[in-house]
């Protein structure tokens, strides 16, 4: 039953971008994830064949659009060690099949499925890596990934070598995370914890592998028992997700696995940026998602966090001050509690628009810092151990 399976890491592999190349292709990816679990764990991967967020202008990748025809020629779970070096541990890999024991999966646009069920054991300390081979007979725009950052180790090497042990051939990737949608675990949670957001909630400038940005930090504190998911995407607007595609879609999917589910949206951040949204466009988009989410499960538990400082100026400061005094004194309809994410990170009026220097991830980056990402964590675990 899916209603066993909950996430197992807290690293995003929400989709904001897609492959695009002149002619066919044959290509391995190899990613290295630390698990909340250890031991012998039973996993199966799920699986999206959609972008869910648009990056930048939407010119090449925009969300909701279907990614295109491809194939999975072959894919493994392995021991990835305690260091990622682009090799795994030797005789640790397990084929990963689907529907019902087949080693390869034609992918068709917009296709949804879930892997057969793999067992491996994976001791304490020990990473998870994940390696699979893709194809396509085509050219023209494929698969759908993430382009940000790198939050986690990865390698890739043209041509098939999924069962390759070694790191022979494989090279370190750069703003290239290709993973299946859901990495889930059959073990019964308490509670499952979906965050939608942003880079800020996929995580973006921390450390890669430092696993030290606030969702991260926030499973760490709450243990194994929560399941969280965490469906930040860089770049990504709220009015990706009002649009009802293939990433609020994640979302009640989540909601649909059983167990009683609670939903984190902080998103606002991309809307008054780059999508240049007055606050009232801004707000109706919050206020669809919100509905879209009560009318598929009316029972789910929505906590709304206020737009965190981006160092805006002019009228777009205007903006995020108006949204968050909404958000703050009234909420919005369907709501349930209200975290105040932005009063946490914000320097002293009247400069509370901006973010405070020492939680900068550079001098002219207002991407919050592993420094903060520990400052919103312990505040929202007191906060919510606390309501609980």
């Amino acid at each position: 039953m899916m209603d066993q399976y909950a996430s197992v890491t807290v690293v995003s592999t929400a989709c904001n971008y897609i492959m695009e190349r002149p002619e066919k292709f044959t290509h391995t990816y190899r990613t290295y994830v630390k698990l909340r679990e250890h031991g012998s764990l039973d996993l199966r991967f799920w699986h999206s064949n959609a972008i869910d967020s648009t990056w930048d202008t939407g010119s090449v990748a925009r969300g909701g659009a279907f990614g295109g025809e491809w194939r999975i020629e072959a894919a493994y779970v392995a021991d990835g060690g305690e260091v990622p070096q682009g090799s795994v541990v030797p005789g640790s890999q397990v084929r990963v099949t689907f529907d019902g024991g087949s080693e390869a999966k034609a992918v068709a646009p917009g296709a949804l499925f879930w892997s057969d069920p793999v067992k491996i054991d994976l001791p304490e300390g020990h990473l998870l890596a994940f390696t699979w081979t893709i194809s396509s007979e085509t050219g023209g725009k494929t698969v759908p990934y993430n382009t940000e950052q790198m939050l986690v180790t990865a390698f890739d090497a043209p041509g098939a070598c999924a069962d390759t042990a070694d790191a022979g051939g494989f090279a370190p990737s750069e703003n290239l995370l290709v993973l299946p949608a859901l990495i889930a675990s059959a073990k019964p949670v308490r509670q499952r914890l979906i965050f939608l957001g942003d880079s800020i909630t996929q995580g973006v400038r921390t450390r890669r592998d430092g696993y030290e940005y606030w969702v991260a930090r926030i499973a760490d504190g709450l243990g194994s028992d929560y399941g969280v998911w965490n469906l930040g995407s860089g770049w990504a607007r709220a009015y990706d997700a009002a649009a009802d595609g293939a990433w609020l879609n994640k979302v009640k999917r989540g909601q649909n696995l059983g167990t009683p589910t609670q939903i984190v949206l902080a998103l606002g951040v991309n809307d008054i940026d780059i999508g240049a949204r007055t606050s009232d466009e801004l707000l109706t988009d919050l206020t669809t998602i919100i509905t879209e989410l009560r009318q598929n499960d009316p029972s789910v538990d929505i906590i709304l966090f206020t737009v965190p400082p981006f160092n805006f100026s002019e009228e777009r400061e205007q903006v995020w001050r108006r949204v968050n005094e909404h958000i703050r004194s009234a909420s919005l309809p369907g709501v349930d509690r209200v975290f105040d994410m932005a009063a946490l990170l914000s320097q002293p009026a009247p400069l509370d628009h901006r973010l405070r220097p020492e939680f900068m991830s550079s001098e002219y980056d207002p991407h919050p810092n592993g420094a903060a990402g520990r400052v919103v964590a312990d505040a929202f675990l007191a906060w919510y151990l606390g309501e609980r």
